[in-house]
């Protein structure tokens, strides 16, 4: 009872501070205190946000590494971004289109991750991360030479060129290599922090439930758990394919802010990118995921002033941030302040019982 209450009360610190972060950028964007730059950074830090905390599910709940993670934000963010198109008419609400587009995002990243799930996740350790890379790489192609049109004959899918044969009231959705344009930018700052709550609400469940620990129990040693019958595919499955669901909602998301997207934004460099904020945030924490994704999306920006030498800045500080957070002086430190200050609370706790 006493470890699932400091469950609780972790799980509810993180949904605090997501909440205060979206309420002290609300209040300075209203008061006009934040630059133009940050302002339109506030979407892709929801997104990247979402991106690490479903990663951190694979990577740090699950124990196997995927190096392929952009690949489902790309289906998430090419299928919802096509539905939302599509559903103009049918649904003119922006706010409602763009939850029923990530829905849709979600839904065929899932299918994703099913489809490559069932071969890559009976491999283990670097076979996985290869395979996953690959994945990321193919549907990059795929994407980079998919077109999709509407007309009033309905829709026309393309693998091989321009679509021959239109009507001359045709609208071309993919277009290969140029993505999608004229996109309706409807996504917002509040859309996207309501989908990091729903997010941590997904994780933190599937972890801490029955599920959770079987899939914790098969990364601390899959042959123990195997032994006392744990289906060890099923619950792979079920932690990868939930990552990837999430994924594709944080794409569509992404895609939905801009008004031109194409394929190659996906890439490899984009999936390290997030492996680097699970990393630097810690496997299987979901608070460091948080805030490494988010200072990690501003850093590049506040050192834009440095030009030409703000990467190596960057480099440079991912290097510095590293090496303390894995520093066994430093993490020995953090753990005798975090034991003093739990001995602390139990005696006042106990004295107010007295």
């Amino acid at each position: 009872m006493k470890k699932l209450n400091h469950v609780s009360r972790r799980n509810f610190l993180t949904y605090a501070l997501v909440l205060l972060a979206y309420a002290v950028l609300q209040f300075l964007s209203v008061q006009g205190s934040l630059s133009y730059s940050l302002t339109g950074m506030l979407v892709p830090i929801c997104v990247y946000v979402v991106m690490a905390i479903s990663l951190n599910l694979t990577v740090g709940v699950l124990g196997e590494l995927s190096l392929g993670h952009a690949g489902f934000m790309s289906v998430g963010a090419f299928m919802g971004t096509a539905a939302a198109m599509l559903l103009e008419n049918a649904i003119p609400s922006d706010p409602l289109r763009l939850a029923v587009s990530m829905v849709i995002g979600a839904a065929f990243a899932a299918l994703a991750g099913v489809i490559i799930g069932i071969p890559v996740l009976r491999l283990n350790g670097d076979y996985l991360a290869i395979v996953t890379l690959a994945f990321g790489e193919i549907i990059k192609t795929i994407f980079n030479n998919l077109y999709l049109a509407v007309d009033s004959n309905g829709l026309h899918v393309s693998l091989l060129g321009n679509i021959q044969g239109l009507d001359t009231d045709a609208r071309e959705i993919i277009g290969g290599p140029m993505g999608i344009g004229s996109i309706s930018r409807i996504s917002s700052f509040t859309a996207g922090i309501i989908l990091v709550l729903l997010t941590l609400m997904v994780v933190f469940n599937l972890v801490n439930s029955r599920a959770g620990r079987a899939i914790m129990a098969i990364r601390d040693n899959s042959i123990a758990a195997e032994s006392v019958g744990i289906n060890i595919t099923k619950y792979k499955m079920m932690a990868f394919v939930t990552s990837a669901a999430l994924a594709g909602a944080a794409g569509t998301l992404f895609a939905m802010n801009y008004s031109t997207i194409t394929a190659n934004k996906f890439d490899f460099n984009t999936s390290i990118l997030v492996l680097v904020f699970v990393v630097l945030g810690g496997l299987g924490n979901m608070q460091g995921s948080i805030i490494a994704a988010a200072a990690l999306t501003i850093l590049p920006e506040a050192l834009r002033e440095f030009a030409d030498y703000r990467m190596l800045v960057y480099a440079i500080v991912l290097i510095l941030v590293m090496l303390v957070t894995n520093n066994p002086t430093i993490r020995m430190f953090l753990d005798q302040v975090r034991v003093r200050l739990i001995g602390r609370k139990k005696k006042e706790d106990f004295n107010d019982a007295v």
